[in-house]
């Protein structure tokens, strides 16, 4: 039988290599998406300078990198850097035959691939992988070609290397349209919920600060050690927690309800550092989620030391900056594993976002009463007033008011209860409705 790539991946092993500007940075996270793809890390190398053009490393450095290799006997280098062709087609001729390297963002993407089960999933990954490879192709045929003197036609390149480029381009539109469907889905979907009553919350954050075990918390089927069954057919029908990066990348959503109010919660994909531009727009159509909340929980590892609390905020921060509708809301999560000098200097460092972050842990449940109550404050609200006659219309209104809000009070006292006085509250254009609705029974 002929093994899958994944179970072969499984057992590879490989070596980390990682140049930094900052010696206070670790391979720590490249670790984790090592494990998360499925290799097992022998040995690591790095380096602290500036990039070198040719190799990424320093040439000497990149030669104890490919004597390591060979000593070594791995097949895959994981580098914790992009890498241009340029320098990829160096390091190769230094290693041994057969060694690839695969970069950060090849490996984000390898992980992505793996992870996609939805449509959607998979075609932004297919949009991503594209937009990868690119900038890529061209450099590869510039590399290939320069020597030759060839004669040029289209872009400096001959027809046949036109083609490849504009192959890839094509595909890239293609995939594009297809998103940009859905995203006119989503968007639907959206307007249908707000118009039903519902509000929309997403869950954002860094990979494993621990969204998908505060939504199992938080969702009326589910609790955080078992699973449950969805109530609202677009309600995804799993909410995975696990200790690994990425394990959320299609979006699950599930219904919280607080106070008389329909939230519908959704958890996001996961952030990283290093994130590039291509990346972040490939994923448009799942950050939506994020993007058109009506809040925002931005979620944050309190376990995490200091300066990576902050490290991880900053790339928060440059993913939804300038792109969110609505309010975001700083989540501090796990504080059953930390100190109470942890939890505010935690706190502190979400504290641009909003001044009182609320304190939570989901796996024990704490602190979740003051998030929802956070929430409620923070959808948008309108309330109105209106006196009615005692009709069987004006109880048609009632109930479909208890299905789209809140039914605040209801006041038959009026009189010899001919009329009933009703107070209702809800989201803006829900109210709207109701006063419309409210005025046709006089």
């Amino acid at each position: 039988m002929t093994q899958s790539r994944n179970s072969r991946d499984a057992r590879q092993p490989a070596l980390l290599a990682a140049r930094y500007d900052d010696r206070t940075e670790t391979t720590d996270e490249l670790a984790a998406l090592a494990e998360t793809a499925g290799y097992r890390v022998v040995d690591e190398l790095t380096q602290t300078r500036p990039e070198d053009s040719s190799y990424q490393f320093g040439r000497g450095k990149a030669e104890e990198l490919a004597r390591r290799v060979a000593e070594s006997g791995v097949e895959t280098v994981l580098v914790d850097n992009p890498l241009s062709p340029q320098q990829v087609y160096n390091l190769e001729a230094l290693a041994p035959d057969g060694t690839r390297f695969v970069d950060r963002h090849r490996l984000v993407l390898d992980i992505f691939a793996e992870r996609a089960a939805t449509k959607e999933a998979k075609l932004q990954v297919c949009l991503a992988e594209l937009r990868y490879e690119l900038p890529r192709v061209r450099q590869e045929i510039r590399l290939e070609t320069e020597a030759a003197n060839e004669r040029r036609t289209v872009e400096g390149m001959n027809e046949k290397e036109h083609r490849r480029v504009l192959d890839l381009r094509e595909r890239i539109q293609r995939v594009e349209a297809e998103l940009d469907a859905l995203g006119s889905v989503g968007e639907s979907r959206r307007d249908r919920h707000r118009e039903a009553g519902r509000d929309l919350v997403a869950l954002a954050g860094y990979t494993n600060a621990g969204k998908s075990t505060l939504l199992r918390r938080l969702a009326d089927d589910l609790d955080v050690a078992g699973e449950g069954e969805p109530v609202h057919p677009d309600e995804a029908t799993t909410a995975r927690a696990a200790d690994r990066l990425f394990e959320t990348l299609d979006t699950t959503t599930r219904r919280v309800s607080t106070e008389g109010r329909q939230l519908l919660v959704t958890d996001t994909v996961g952030f990283i550092r290093d994130l590039p531009p291509w990346l972040v727009d490939a994923f448009e159509s799942t950050l939506s989620a994020a993007y058109h909340a009506d809040v925002v929980l931005l979620v944050v590892d309190a376990s995490d030391p200091p300066a990576e609390i902050e490290s991880k905020v900053d790339t928060c921060r440059e993913v939804l900056d300038g792109r969110t509708d609505g309010t975001i809301v700083p989540v501090v999560n796990k504080v059953d594993r930390c100190s109470a000098d942890e939890v505010e200097a935690a706190r502190a460092a979400v504290a641009e976002f909003d001044a009182d972050p609320v304190a939570v842990s989901a796996t024990e449940g704490t602190g979740t009463d003051d998030l929802l109550a956070r929430v409620g404050s923070a959808i948008p609200t309108a309330e109105a007033t209106v006196d009615v006659p005692n009709t069987g219309e004006t109880q048609a209104l009632l109930a479909w008011a208890h299905d789209h809000g809140t039914v605040a009070d209801v006041d038959y006292s009026r009189g010899d209860a001919e009329r009933v006085t009703v107070h209702f509250e809800g989201r803006p254009g829900v109210v709207e409705r109701f006063l419309s609705k409210a005025e046709t029974l006089d």
